[in-house]
């Protein structure tokens, strides 16, 4: 009976040392949530796939509207999309979301039933956005197995120790099972020590993406960069003043077929710059429709030539920034200077930015103060972003320098999302002007759920 109680114990000791590890998934932290912007329609969402563990397990949807979002319902759906490691067949699952007056996150459970590919599915009744996510598999490293082995044998070892000090009358006989309990405890306890500072685990596929900031990656001499993408622009709509549909199809240069292998960067899977020929800016996020295939939706204010400007990166292909036009009834409307530095109202925020001293011989400093409180919220993983479009001369679409600049979180603080309201009211950016001339700034950050859009006008000498 004693030896059973001391099988039981030692038992329990195996257990809690081996669920104690960190909870690593293709190399990544438990706690890394994905996070999508999406300009849905009229409404611009952040949608907020949390991490799916334990799988099977459920799946934690927050979708965070903004200012003037309309009320309303989203129908979710996830389901698989590739290839597993189980052979099990996968179920979608599906729940609806009812969005309210109140800006804010509004979250719903769905379920995941096995890792690999998926897609979430954020249909609002006339369109449907489709996100392409990935529920890991979890990846144990080489030391940390030293280290769950090193102390499992232990547990092991000391049971035999037991069991022979309690049945063999010889003592010095238990000294040889005694000598593995040492050996053992020293192999776990050096590979538990080892295993925080060496790097974790290739994730499966990084060797062929540059991108992935694994060291082989790093130090192969072979190029797996993939070419870059056409752009294609098609705008639907009626004309001024009513809804438009840019339709945006990415084909690959090489094959021709549609490129459906975006990454999430920023917080978006495409960030879409829209400048208006009075002077106005679109800061969207095209929906994923089919693949390779992309929707945004704006109201143009005005006749005239839009231009854009579409920032993505591809798996293996670095970051690209694409620009097209295209136009809404007749060309030729006149354009519109916006105000120059100085204090403003913006939308009820007292907004002040500091510009002095702009030149192309340094990098120079764009500051904007929005109200007197640290009450500012992130916005794409950033405290503020600031667009830069010139040298001007008849219109954006003719300017040779488009540039979108991030104020940084500080890394000390980790990765809050939108409900973290404790940034500013200061955000301040460096930049350095490649040519002289007349530029349009637009300094963008949210407060109170709002993205605040500053428009200023420069000179660069």
């Amino acid at each position: 009976m004693g030896v059973r109680k001391v099988f039981v114990v030692l038992a329990a000791l195996v257990a809690a040392v081996v669920g104690a590890g960190p909870a690593l998934a293709d190399g990544a932290p438990s706690a890394a949530d994905l996070h999508v912007a999406q300009t849905l329609g009229e409404r611009e969402l952040t949608v907020v796939i949390r991490r799916a563990e334990p799988v099977p397990g459920p799946l934690r949807v927050e979708v965070v509207t903004h200012a003037g979002t309309a009320p309303g319902t989203l129908v979710l759906r996830a389901a698989a999309t590739g290839a597993s490691t189980s052979d099990e067949p996968s179920t979608p699952s599906e729940a609806t979301l009812a969005l309210g007056e109140r800006p804010g996150p509004y979250a719903a459970t769905l379920r995941v039933d096995r890792t690999g590919p998926w897609e979430l599915a954020v249909d609002d009744g006339e369109r449907v956005a489709r996100i392409p996510f990935i529920v890991p598999e979890r990846v144990v490293s080489a030391w940390e197995k030293a280290a769950y082995g090193g102390f499992v044998g232990a547990g092991l070892f000391m049971l035999v120790t037991v069991v022979v000090a309690v049945r063999v009358r010889r003592g010095w006989v238990a000294l040889a099972p005694a000598g593995a309990v040492v050996a053992a405890l020293a192999v776990g306890m050096t590979a538990a020590l080892l295993s925080a500072s060496l790097p974790p685990p290739v994730p499966p596929g990084v060797l062929t993406d540059p991108t992935g900031g694994a060291p082989e990656a790093r130090l192969s001499t072979v190029d797996y960069s993939r070419p870059p993408v056409n752009l294609l622009v098609r705008a639907d709509g009626d004309g001024v003043g009513r809804p438009l549909d840019l339709r945006i199809g990415l084909t690959d240069t090489g094959s021709g077929r549609p490129a459906d292998d975006l990454l999430v960067r920023d917080n978006a899977l495409i960030h879409l710059v829209v400048v208006g020929p009075t002077g106005g800016l679109w800061h969207l996020h095209p929906i994923r429709t089919a693949p390779g295939e992309y929707t945004a939706r704006l109201t143009p204010p005005a006749p005239g030539e839009y231009a854009l400007a579409a920032e993505l990166s591809r798996r293996g292909g670095g970051v690209q920034l694409l620009r097209s036009e295209f136009t809404v009834g007749a060309p030729g409307t006149d354009y519109r200077p916006a105000p120059g530095p100085g204090p403003r109202d913006i939308e009820g925020t007292p907004v002040t930015v500091d510009v002095s001293g702009l030149t192309t011989q340094a990098a120079s400093a764009v500051t904007a103060r929005f109200g007197d409180t640290a009450d500012l919220q992130p916005w794409l993983g950033m405290a503020g972003h600031l667009i830069i479009v010139g040298p001007l001369s008849t219109s954006a679409a003719d300017a040779p320098v488009w540039a979108h600049v991030h104020a940084m979180i500080p890394a000390s603080l980790g990765r809050p999302d939108e409900t973290v309201a404790a940034f500013g009211p200061e955000v301040s950016f460096a930049y350095r002007f490649p040519l002289p001339g007349r530029y349009r700034l637009w300094v963008q950050a949210e407060r109170d759920y709002r993205v605040l859009t500053v428009p200023v006008e420069v000179v660069v000498r």
